[in-house]
C-alpha cells in the first residue's frame, strides 16, 4: 500500500504539484482513508521526502556500480552516467521532475539530509573528469567542477523536453550530448 500510495502521490505531484496536491486528493485518487496515508506517512511532506530520498540514493548505487568497473575507460564511464540520467527519465521522469521542481517544499532539516546526497553525485563526477585529466584522457587543463555542473545541468534539464518515445532514444541523446561533452574536453 505504501507503493500505491507514493506512487499515485508521484502522478498528482507532477501534474498539480506538491501545494496543489492535499493528502485528500492523493487517498480519493486510490480509494482510500486518510487514516490508511497515515498509517505509511506521518505528513505529506514525510511522502515528498521519502520520495526525495529514494530517487537520489537509487541514483548513486547505479552511479557507483558505473564508477567502479575497472575495465572501462573515463569516457565510457562518463558516457554511462549520462545515458544513465537520460535512461532514467523513460522510468522515473515524474520522480525527476518532482525532485528537481518540488525540494523547496522540503524543511530545512529534511533538505539537510538531501543536498550531501546530490553533492556527492556531481563530485563523483568531478572526480571521474579529474581521473580523466590526470590518465591523459582528457585535456588536463579543464576545471572539472564547472564540467561537472555543466555535465548535469545538461542531463538534468533533459526531463523537461525528452521524450523516451520521441524521434531519438535514449541511448542517441546520451550519444549526442557525451559527443558534445567530450569535443571539449577530450585529447586530440
Amino acid at each position: 500500500m505504501k507503493e500505491k500510495i507514493t506512487g499515485a502521490s508521484i502522478q498528482l505531484f507532477e501534474k498539480n504539484g506538491f501545494s496543489e496536491t492535499s493528502i485528500q486528493d492523493i487517498v480519493d485518487s486510490i480509494g482510500v482513508t486518510k487514516g490508511t496515508f497515515y498509517y505509511y506517512f506521518s505528513s505529506k511532506e514525510e511522502l515528498l521526502m521519502d520520495i526525495h530520498l529514494s530517487y537520489i540514493v537509487e541514483l548513486l548505487v547505479h552511479q557507483n556500480r558505473i564508477l567502479k568497473d575497472e575495465s572501462k575507460t573515463y569516457k565510457e564511464k562518463l558516457f554511462d552516467i549520462v545515458k544513465l540520467l537520460i535512461s532514467d527519465i523513460k522510468s522515473r521522469g515524474a520522480v525527476a521532475k518532482i525532485f528537481f521542481r518540488e525540494m523547496k517544499n522540503l524543511s530545512e532539516k529534511r533538505t539537510a539530509l538531501i543536498i550531501p546526497k546530490r553533492d556527492q553525485f556531481r563530485f563523483n563526477i568531478q572526480e571521474l573528469i579529474e581521473a580523466g585529466m590526470a590518465s591523459g584522457e582528457f585535456r588536463p587543463d579543464l576545471n572539472a567542477s564547472i564540467i561537472a555542473f555543466g555535465i548535469l545541468g545538461i542531463t538534468n534539464w533533459s526531463y523537461n523536453w525528452f521524450n523516451p518515445n520521441g524521434i531519438c532514444t535514449d541511448q542517441e541523446v546520451a550519444e549526442i550530448f557525451v559527443e558534445m561533452i567530450l569535443k571539449g574536453i577530450q585529447v586530440n
